[in-house]
This record gives C-alpha cells, structure tokens and sequence, in this order.
C-alpha cells in the first residue's frame, strides 16, 4: 500500500493521501487549509487519481479544501451528516481563537458536487482499498474514525490504520468545548470504540505524529482513566481538553 502524508496550513493538520501503489486510483483523507497543492505533488509524484475524499469531522482544519480537491479530481466527498452542514458553514464549529485567526478574510465554502452521508460500521470499498467507519462522537457530533487492514510483509506487527481524526492523539484527545463538542460523549466514544482496538494497529491522527493503540492504552491519561473507570464501574475523572484543535 502506498501512504503518503503531510501536514498543512496553520494547524498543522495531518492530510493522508493512500493508494493500492503507484499509477492507480486514490482516496485523500482531510485536506485542511494549503493541502490542495500538497495532494497534487503526491497525485503527480505517484501518477495517481484521486476518486474519494473521506472526512473525519467537519471543522475548518479538516475541511478547508474538501471541495477543491473533490472538484479538481471529480471525486466524491464521505461524511457523517451530524458534520455535513459543516462543509458550507464551517463557522458554525469555529472557537473564538479560530474565528479570530481568520477576522477580515473574505472566505466562502460550498460543499463539494458529489458527497455521500457515511455511517457508523458502514464499510467502504474505495480505490481497492476497505474502510471501516467508526462514528465516535465527542470532538463534533459527527466525528468518525477509518479503519483500514494493512498486510505488508515488511511490517508484520500492524494489523490495521486508524484514521483517527481528531478523536485521539499521541498522549491526547480531540477538545471538547467547541460548538457541537461534549466531553461525556468524547469518554463514552473512547471507551465504547478506541478501547477495544487491538494494540497492533498503527493510529494516524489528525494532528502530531503517529502512534498505536498499544502505546496510547499504555500511556494516554485519557485512556487510562477512561479504561480504569470502565473496569470499576465509575464514571471517568479526567477533565476535558479545552485547547489545541
């Protein structure tokens, strides 16, 4: 499998662009802010053609140039619909420090021509390649994860990718506090949909560097409270994230 995958724009978000190998078919997961020429120089690198763009949540990091890509390559958007008005509205899940970043701009969004409605547990087949949707709300209503199998000899100890969004971090999770944020909900989706993934799954998040599963399970407070309050029967103590994106 061909993984490609760069940071963009102000917020650093991570944009993943991935391929059966060169010369074929893609799928672009996230392209934020200045992503768009960072997908062309891998699509020209790799002779590839992008047909899907898959959307972990709505928010302006994430979203930016989901319809410039789409459109430039005729490919379809995927995205839950809790997030979906997001796509031509994304002010509605900006914080203050965000909508302040952009004050003065003159800046429209539309969504793409093409979008699909994902769900959770629903599988995709796109460009040859399998995702499994895992809808973890928390950081938005319709924040998802996309899982996908990964078989490569030369790294026997990864059973899958997890796309994770904003949901999870290297040492952290998405916040909580912006408009359709809740962190009940962001405890609930980790313990209900990142606890039970295998340790052998390498997670590639929307932010920061990659990780996996058994390394966050290990050492992510969030986790590890989560995971504890889960085995006593109580409800987690650990606060909600109220910075970063």
């Amino acid at each position: 499998m061909l993984i490609a995958g760069f940071p963009a724009g102000p917020w650093g978000t991570n944009c993943y662009v991935l391929a059966t190998g060169p010369g074929t078919e893609c799928v672009v997961v996230d392209p934020g802010k200045d992503a768009a020429e960072g997908v062309a120089q891998v699509v020209r690198e790799h002779g590839l053609k992008p047909v899907s763009v898959l959307v972990t949540h709505g928010h302006i990091d994430h979203m930016w140039c989901v319809a410039p890509v789409a459109g430039t390559y005729d490919a379809r958007a995927y995205i839950h619909p809790e997030d979906r008005h997001l796509l031509s509205d994304p002010m509605a899940g900006m914080s203050p420090e965000t909508a302040g970043m952009l004050l003065g701009g003159k800046y429209e969004f539309a969504e793409p021509d093409d979008v699909s409605e994902i769900a959770d547990a629903q599988t995709l087949e796109l460009a040859g390649i399998e995702f499994l949707v895992d809808h973890a709300p928390g950081h938005t209503r319709g924040s998802v994860m996309f899982r996908t199998p990964f078989d490569d000899p030369g790294h026997p100890d990864v059973r899958a990718l997890l796309f994770s969004g904003d949901v999870l971090f290297a040492g952290s999770i998405g916040r909580t506090d912006l408009p359709g944020g809740d962190h009940p909900t962001m405890l609930r989706s980790l313990a209900s949909k990142v606890l039970p993934l295998e340790d052998d799954i390498v997670v590639l998040p929307g932010h920061g560097e990659q990780t996996s599963i058994g390394r966050e399970r290990a050492s992510n407070p969030y986790l590890l409270d989560v995971a504890r309050s889960v085995d006593a029967g109580t409800d987690p103590g650990v606060p909600p994230v109220t910075r970063g994106l």
